[in-house]
């Protein structure tokens, strides 16, 4: 098997297994899926806000604003932010191999 179809499955196998993150948490009875954290409950689980996390916690904002905050939307909202994602990522890896494979052929 070629590397590039190993790493194609391996993307692949990933995709199938991010729904795990909804999933589990709400098996469990956890609260969020882990590392889904915003500042405040970081706060409430160890006590206080890491210096670094405080200054960068508005750095970056979701493309679609709020959409794990509502009941019910919460599904919908992480299916099409995970759609999103993967639509980039493979994006981004078959645009760098084209550019790669170009560039071996020079």
């Amino acid at each position: 098997m070629k590397t590039i179809t190993k790493l194609w499955a391996g993307l692949g196998i990933l995709i199938l297994l991010s729904p795990l993150g909804l999933l589990l948490p709400e098996h469990f009875k956890a609260q969020e899926a882990w590392g889904e954290w915003g500042t405040d409950r970081i706060k409430e689980m160890v006590g206080y806000i890491p210096r670094g996390l405080e200054k960068f916690s508005g750095l970056w904002q979701p493309p679609i604003p709020d959409y794990g905050q509502e009941q019910g939307a919460s599904v919908l909202g992480y299916m099409l932010s995970a759609l999103f994602g993967i639509i980039i990522v493979v994006a981004i890896i078959f645009l760098f191999a084209k550019f790669l494979s170009k560039k071996d052929n020079l």
